[in-house]
């Protein structure tokens, strides 16, 4: 009995001394945390990323993205007058048309002129565009005048050729560009005809002539049938410090027009020039688009100018597309393009007596002023040479 109270009494006390060191705190020391091998990159601004670096290396330099360097701003240019540009380039005319002026002249230089040498005359001007009637009743006039004459010195032979020549063209015609503001309102200008004639470039170098001028401009890009239009012009623009109005591609052309004289009534600008879509897909839906917009147009302005662009260089191809546009919109001047490219000069005379509407600017190649009022004296002057 004794000997079962002592166990009891041992178990007792074991299992206190038990519940005791449970309760204690321990005292072992914590496991350091292991470190990683290597902390991940950091990632830099730009882009870049460098490792951490080592204790016993330098700190690499920080390698930032350069910034984008800002566009430069377009400098504004200031393009010579339009008055007396035809005489600065007269050279350049002079070379394309010299074949066309030395022909006549050698001819009409000889000492017996028969109904060969005659024959000869006309048909170098025929072959000149200056079409048949025209060529015909040059050749009549000459012939009386070398008649009444007599002895034909060289001087005398190109006095009675340019006499003739300028009579032909017109030099008594108007061949003014109306782009003074009237009242409150500036000057509109129309500029149409077929894509490939150098229509839009034309209105981006008459807005340089105008502005060469002293006047102020807001162009226009009513051709919004080609996005390249639009971009083409507004280069233009830039250049002179001209405004630009345009729309997205396929808007309507006659609120592009429409637009563009309302800004310039409130910019109080001179000139509005409007550059009208080319497409000459059929008579009646070029009538509907361009007559369009000269309506709309007219309901805040007057349409002072309407301008046809033709490349001298199609001939007869160019003539019948000018009648087509002739007979949908009251054309007041001509546009002759790529002149310098053709030595038939006689299409200014042809042109002018098929729409009964005088040529009033020239191009005489691709640089940004290249275009020029039209001169007869100095353009007859070119053909012929010196004497």
């Amino acid at each position: 009995m004794e000997y079962l109270i002592l166990i009891a009494g041992l178990a007792a006390l074991a299992l206190i001394i038990g519940g005791i060191a449970l309760l204690r705190p321990s005292r072992r020391k914590p496991t350091p945390p292991v470190e990683p091998a290597e902390r991940p990159a950091d990632i830099l601004p730009g882009g870049t990323t460098t490792a951490p670096p080592k204790e016993d290396q330098a700190a690499p330099t920080i390698e930032r993205a350069p910034p984008t360097p800002a566009a430069p701003p377009v400098e504004i240019e200031k393009p010579p007058p339009g008055a007396g540009r035809l005489v600065r380039l007269r050279a350049r005319l002079a070379r394309s048309q010299s074949g066309f002026g030395k022909t006549l002249l050698g001819l009409l230089s000889r000492d017996t002129l028969d109904d060969d040498a005659w024959d000869e005359i006309e048909d170098t001007l025929i072959g000149a565009d200056m079409g048949v009637a025209v060529a015909r009743q040059v050749t009549e006039d000459l012939r009386t005048k070398v008649a009444v004459l007599g002895t034909r010195t060289p001087e005398e032979v190109r006095a009675l050729l340019k006499e003739e020549l300028v009579k032909q063209i017109g030099g008594d015609i108007d061949r003014s560009l109306k782009t003074e503001r009237h009242g409150n309102k500036p000057a509109v200008i129309m500029v149409v005809g077929v894509n490939g004639t150098g229509k839009t470039t034309t209105c981006g170098k008459l807005g340089r002539v105008l502005v060469g001028d002293g006047r102020t401009v807001v162009m226009g890009a009513a051709d919004t049938f080609r996005a390249a239009a639009a971009d083409q012009l507004e280069t233009w623009g830039a250049r002179v410090g001209a405004k630009v109005v345009r729309k997205e591609e396929g808007a309507d052309p006659a609120s592009v027009a429409f637009d563009a004289v309302k800004q310039g009534i409130d910019d109080k600008v001179d000139a509005v020039i409007v550059d009208t879509a080319g497409r000459l897909h059929t008579k009646t839906g070029l009538m509907d688009e361009l007559g369009k917009v000269k309506r709309v147009v007219e309901k805040q302005a007057e349409v002072d100018e309407v301008l046809l662009v033709l490349d001298a260089t199609t001939g007869q191809n160019g003539m019948q597309q000018a009648r087509v546009f002739a007979e949908v919109v009251n054309i007041t001047g001509i546009v002759l393009t790529k002149l310098d490219g053709t030595a038939k000069g006689g299409i200014v005379v042809q042109v002018q007596r098929e729409l009964g509407v005088p040529v009033k600017l020239v191009g005489l190649g691709e640089g940004p002023d290249d275009l020029a009022p039209f001169e007869p004296e100095a353009f007859v002057d070119a053909i012929l040479g010196d004497a």
